[in-house]
């Protein structure tokens, strides 16, 4: 017997049970009216009649074996069974309906997401990548945190990002950032350009609302690295010798969409640069996990715990450790979109050696 038939016909057994227990004085011949009720709740829309024939055909043989048959009170229940049935049938096609439209969307959702948030390789030129993504929301994987990285002629490009909002304007802006880091990343002379193209598409595709904090970097083959921060948590490095520091930009300089406030090419004064060694690692990251909160309301202080939690193993393990640590940290579910992506920066790093000492 389906799952979704038994419910309903268990509650009327039970009903029976208790209606013979208590004898023809209480009438609870209408109660089977409870049969078809449930019945809406799960299952297909012809359940529902399905159930409701049943309660009545119930209802009748109970009253012809109580000496109630023909009675207005066995009448009244019949009524009430009918009237409950066609209600519960109505219920059961609005929610069928419903489900249905759901399930429409949420394939065109997945679809987004699986064209959007492609895994990022696990090696692109001279960098190994993981990355990890939590959302808050129950019912998408995503929602305006981004990532990606591409090869360039200089070695590897990477962005990420946060775009400010909730609903899917958000996922919209986030579609537009990634196209336009797709399309600039891989031939753009210098991260700047990369970054106005990014601004040029913000302002003609979107709704001009919404801003976008994000991070540009860029590791040539050599080991230079730069980054270009335009609002967002700065990066942590994690050297082979154990050091962890954050890479601060020298000016700070507004998000996507605000960069006009800051005058003509603001993005030239948010490079930072910096040499990296083999086994190096870098933390990019949005602010789901610099402002994840413990119980007294401090934010997860990334510099002093996420540092020792990267130095070792492969990167993958690395990034469940540090999910683990703030889930420890929190105590609780995450109430923010997480983006993390780890990079290490592989030219020289002997085969089998872990980082850990220089």
């Amino acid at each position: 017997m389906a799952v979704p038939a038994a419910l309903p016909l268990v509650v009327m057994g039970i009903v029976l049970v208790v209606d013979a227990a208590t004898g023809a004085h209480y009438n609870l011949l209408p109660v089977y009216a409870a049969g078809p009720a449930i019945a809406a709740a799960r299952g297909p829309v012809r359940l529902v009649p399905a159930m409701g024939i049943v309660a009545m055909t119930i209802c009748v043989a109970v009253a012809a074996s109580s000496g109630r048959l023909g009675y207005a009170r066995m009448y009244v229940a019949l009524i009430a069974i009918l009237y409950v049935t066609l209600a519960a049938s109505y219920a059961a096609w609005v929610r069928v309906r419903a489900e249905r439209r759901l399930v429409d969307v949420q394939e065109v959702a997945n679809a987004l997401e699986d064209g959007l948030f492609v895994p990022v390789p696990s090696t692109i030129g001279p960098v190994r990548l993981a990355a990890s993504y939590v959302s808050a929301s129950r019912a998408t994987r995503v929602g305006g945190d981004l990532y990606k990285a591409v090869a360039c002629s200089r070695g590897v490009r990477v962005v990420i990002a946060d775009v400010q909002g909730k609903g899917l304007g958000t996922v919209r802006c986030a579609a537009v950032v990634l196209a336009a880091f797709r399309e600039a990343a891989p031939d753009a002379v210098e991260l700047t350009e990369v970054a106005r193209r990014i601004e040029t598409a913000l302002d003609r595709s979107t709704d001009g609302e919404r801003f976008v904090t994000g991070l540009l970097a860029q590791v040539s083959d050599a080991g230079h690295l730069v980054v270009l921060n335009q609002g967002h948590p700065a990066p942590l490095l994690v050297t082979t010798d154990g050091r962890a520091e954050l890479i601060e930009p020298m000016v700070s300089i507004p998000p996507f969409g605000l960069t006009a406030l800051a005058g003509a090419d603001p993005q030239q004064e948010g490079v930072t640069r910096s040499t990296l060694h083999p086994g190096d690692r870098i933390l990019f990251y949005t602010d789901g996990l610099s402002e994840a909160r413990d119980g007294t309301g401090r934010f997860y202080p990334v510099a002093e715990r996420a540092g020792s939690l990267l130095t070792e193993g492969c990167l993958e393990t690395a990034l469940r450790r540090l999910r683990a640590d703030v889930a420890a940290f929190t105590g609780s579910a995450p109430n923010d979109d997480s983006a993390l992506l780890l990079l290490e920066f592989g030219p020289g790093n002997p085969a089998g050696v872990t980082p850990g000492a220089r």
